[in-house]
């Protein structure tokens, strides 16, 4: 048994976080997108690749697993601070 991820096949928990991602109100991911980016122009490398990742899905534009799977647990943890 390979436990490797075969060439092109995605982590079996991005559909997982996508899923979570499509429960997300809009307006809120719009807000989050906007404090992505707002951190980014201050050389915040997490939120500049979550900017990113988050404008790729919100213009339906490829997004890889693992910059999901990064996005998802980065709102994840936002959301639950608040």
């Amino acid at each position: 048994m390979s436990i490797d991820l075969k060439i092109g096949e995605p982590h079996p928990a991005s559909t997982s976080a996508m899923e979570y991602i499509k429960t997300i109100p809009y307006v809120e991911l719009i807000q989050l997108q906007g404090s992505f980016s707002s951190c980014s122009l201050s050389d915040n490398r997490l939120a500049e690749v979550c900017s990113e990742t988050l404008r790729r899905l919100l213009n339906n534009e490829p997004v890889s697993d693992r910059y999901l799977l990064g996005l998802c647990w980065t709102i994840k943890t936002i959301r639950k601070s608040i």
